[in-house]
């Protein structure tokens, strides 16, 4: 899989390739879930929107796994015996547009699931086979040094949200708006980022 050419983005055209990509491989298998890639992520953002969630995390939640459509690595599988660091593709990818509220909870949602492994184990009970799969590949549950420097971001709240919204977004037939209802909160959080009037 060739990576997009990123070159001719900017914050006029960002939440349109976004919305290009949802819609082109929204459909593709999440990682052994009940619900595709698009749904998990809508669901998500839905939820934290009926929620009354700020726009932020409505945002974060929409564009956290951004990174299986964009990494060069291509999508996970439950057949991988190594991790693809989808996180860090996804950030790479929205770091120019989006403030490090959403790059964090977008770079650090799989450190949350890990570090919520390690802080707290009932977390584990909550998680699906294909989250465990993952989970294993990642490192497993944080050790105490790797807690220790987890808790010392700033946006840790969020980022643990994000991830509460991760495991939440995976219902068989649960009803969502499309992207398209999303784009303009999208299109606010890149303009005040980005300086746009």
């Amino acid at each position: 899989m060739s990576k997009p050419d990123f070159n001719t983005l900017s914050p006029s055209n960002i939440v349109a390739f976004l919305e290009d990509i949802f819609e082109r491989r929204g459909g593709e298998e999440y990682l052994g879930e009940p619900v595709t890639m698009a749904e998990h992520m809508l669901q998500g953002a839905t939820i934290a929107e009926q929620n009354g969630q700020r726009e932020i995390i409505i945002v974060s939640a929409l564009l956290h796994d951004v990174g299986h459509f964009t990494s060069e690595f291509g999508m996970f599988s439950m057949d991988d015996t190594e991790d693809k660091y989808h996180e860090d593709a996804g950030a790479e990818v929205l770091q120019d547009y989006f403030p490090t509220i959403v790059t964090d909870c977008v770079r650090y949602h799989v450190a949350a699931k890990r570090y919520l492994c390690a802080t707290r184990p009932s977390y584990f009970d909550r998680l699906s086979d294909a989250s465990i799969h993952s989970l294993n590949l990642q490192g497993g549950p944080m050790n105490d040094a790797e807690i220790q420097a987890f808790e010392q971001n700033p946006n840790l709240e969020d980022i643990i949200a994000v991830r509460f919204l991760d495991e939440a977004g995976k219902h068989a037939n649960m009803k969502t708006p499309p992207f398209a209802h999303f784009a303009p909160m999208v299109q606010r959080i890149v303009d005040q980022h980005c300086g746009v009037a």
